[in-house]
């Protein structure tokens, strides 16, 4: 499933017909095709956030949203960032990790997936 976020609103895409067809975008569905199980049962869903400006992989952990968010230049990192309902500190989300763009799709899924597992985000 994906969804876009625009002026704080959220809409699903049907079908993928106006689903954006950018790079990062094209990045994320390759991505997300790649998921191990445990992160397809967490609900990943491709975003297209812009008001943030990010497109990205997001899961429904148990500790809350968390969102593997493609890189937007060349030369950028992969991040992995969880979200947060309420504001903490005056923040709405917490950088978990990056990776460099020097790996395949694959090996971003797995990386990504074994990171949340390992830290407790997928059950």
């Amino acid at each position: 499933m994906e969804i876009t976020i625009s002026d704080g609103i959220v809409r699903r895409v049907e079908g993928g017909k106006t689903a954006p067809n950018t790079p990062q975008a094209i990045q994320a569905r390759t991505i997300a095709n790649y998921l191990p199980l445990p992160c397809q049962r967490a609900g990943a869903k491709i975003v297209h956030n812009a008001d943030a400006r990010y497109t990205g992989v997001r899961l429904e952990t148990s500790t809350g949203p968390v969102v593997l968010e493609m890189p937007t230049e060349q030369g950028g990192v992969y991040r992995i960032v969880q979200e947060f309902i309420e504001p903490v500190n005056g923040k709405t989300e917490r950088e978990l990790v990056r990776f460099p763009q020097i790996y395949k799709p694959q090996g971003i899924a797995l990386m990504a997936s074994d990171f949340l597992r390992s830290r407790g985000f997928l059950g």
